[in-house]
């Protein structure tokens, strides 16, 4: 892997000057976030999902505020549908992101089963109050809305748009939002997670968010308040703003899709376009004329990564994808007995019927059948070399990862240090004689 070393040391200043400027930062910005939309019911669910992220601001419970202790990352806060009746709730950043408590426990293969059981883990420790157990349910988790307050990097790829702020903006929001009335008033066109957003970005920066009449038909959209807080960014240098991706955790959970306003929602279905085309002529033409009056706006233009750290971290070059690839390619032909494929659907075929649990310390793991025996397999950076697994196992976990972690996209799958993390991973699974340099 010399040209990837090459590639690395020329860089590595680069990525430290960039994570330093964040850690400079930290506990002093606000984030808006740019969630992508899951799920195929309709036009409208393709416009995703909007939360801010304040880093300086903590929760007491998620509905009281308050300012963050030494060493507290800060609440992702959001406008969520018939979640315990409020109109808004607070949940730490990884906790949102991950539904476990630190950055250790994240798991590196994700399956639907695995994502329910660390949010209702996570439910009965912290959210009972807003998501009791259904007692008529045998003990399963109730169900309802409250699972998009936790584990949403499983759903979505999300994005994020960072603004700086004062002590005395936070102290103000603090106040304000635990003074007034915290009641659900929820409407999908007039009160939904959008407006939401726009009201928090602008109690700090008054009427810098808004609606656009062209591009949503009036409705407040995620993708309209991020184009206008790149917009408002690139006019204030001084709020020293950036941009990031926080990709979706690879595994078996289907992949979000890209975020689209309404009218480019509209535009982009077609049996919506062709009911309207043949319909109402007039307004179709109004509706195109309208997507083609905005500007067009790629949330992943120029954004660092977020890693399992959590930091801002540079996405892979092209020159390593490709290295990767190669060396990914040679080991599956080096090494047969691993069970090393390209194709993460093997590794998502052996789990698909694993329990999960956690270990002794709090990390996810898998309770796999090997033959006749059953195997814990470790699934977290932490565990996944300790565990009693096969090496056959976590090989195919590795490799399913990183298969995922090389795909091209829109946006970066990750981060060059979680990459460079799981490559060194897999070659310790490696009998000498296979190993790559």
């Amino acid at each position: 892997m010399n040209s990837l070393r090459t590639v690395g040391v020329r860089l590595g200043m680069v990525t430290l000057l960039l994570v330093m400027g964040c850690v400079s930062q930290a506990h002093a910005s606000a984030t808006l976030l740019l969630e992508e939309p899951y799920g195929h019911l309709g036009a409208f669910t393709q416009t995703g999902h909007a939360a801010v992220y304040l880093d300086r601001v903590c929760a007491d419970t998620p509905t009281v505020l308050r300012r963050c202790a030494d060493g507290e990352t800060g609440i992702v806060i959001s406008r969520y549908d018939k979640v315990g009746g409020y109109d808004w709730l607070a949940v730490p950043l990884i906790p949102y992101l991950y539904a476990v408590q630190s950055p250790e426990n994240v798991p590196l293969f994700a399956n639907p089963k695995l994502v329910a059981f660390l949010r209702d883990q996570y439910r009965r420790k912290y959210l009972e109050e807003i998501a009791p157990d259904d007692k008529d349910n045998n003990g399963e988790p109730p169900e309802g809305n409250w699972v998009q307050l936790i584990g949403a990097a499983y759903d979505r790829t999300i994005y994020g748009f960072q603004i700086q702020t004062s002590e005395e903006q936070d102290d103000n929001f603090i106040r304000e939002y635990n003074s007034q009335s915290n009641q659900s008033h929820f409407n999908l066109l007039t009160q939904n997670c959008a407006d939401f957003a726009r009201s928090v970005i602008n109690l700090y920066y008054p009427r810098t968010l808004h609606r656009s009449l062209f591009a949503d038909a009036g409705i407040t959209t995620p993708k309209q308040m991020a184009r206008l807080i790149v917009k408002f960014s690139a006019r204030h240098p001084e709020l020293e703003p950036s941009s990031f991706v926080i990709p979706q955790v690879p595994g078996s959970v289907p992949r979000s899709t890209p975020v689209h306003g309404v009218v480019e929602s509209v535009l982009k279905s077609k049996k919506y376009m062709v009911t309207i085309a043949i319909l109402h002529p007039v307004v179709a033409g109004c509706l195109l004329a309208g997507y083609m009056g905005v500007d067009r706006f790629d949330p992943a233009k120029h954004a660092l990564v977020m890693d399992s750290g959590p930091e801002l971290d540079l996405p892979l070059a092209s020159v390593q994808r490709r290295s990767y690839e190669d060396q990914l390619h040679l080991l599956a032909r080096l090494d047969p007995q691993l069970k090393i494929r390209r194709n993460q659907k093997a590794w998502g075929s052996l789990q698909a019927d694993a329990e999960p649990e956690l270990d002794p310390e709090g990390r996810p793991m898998l309770k796999m059948r090997v033959g006749n025996d059953s195997v814990d397999v470790g699934i977290a950076r932490d565990n996944i070399l300790t565990t009693p697994a096969p090496p056959a196992l976590t090989g195919e976990l590795l490799a399913a990862r990183l298969h995922e972690e090389l795909k091209r996209g829109d946006a970066p799958k990750a981060s060059q240090t979680d990459v460079s993390s799981d490559w060194d991973l897999l070659q310790q699974l490696l009998p000498q004689q296979a190993k790559l340099q």
